[in-house]
């Protein structure tokens, strides 16, 4: 799974778990931006983390997304 990103649920959005360690349900998602954009516009973070009312920003996604991989 070295190529899928961890997110979780925090504070009504989503944060990157960088190191696969912080509390909580994860998602996991292509480290791509086609795949972060189809998923928030999907509003699948809600379904996938099990908490409704989340509100996921697709450009600070894949702006931290890419800074992990080193492409910002």
């Amino acid at each position: 799974m070295t190529d899928l990103v961890r997110v979780v649920a925090a504070d009504a959005g989503v944060q990157v778990d960088a190191r696969h360690r912080l509390p909580g349900r994860g998602a996991w998602v292509h480290p791509r931006r086609s795949c972060i954009e189809t998923a928030t516009r999907r509003k699948a973070w809600a379904r996938a983390l099990r908490a409704p009312g989340i509100v996921a920003d697709a450009e600070e996604l894949c702006a931290r997304v890419g800074f992990l991989a080193g492409e910002e």
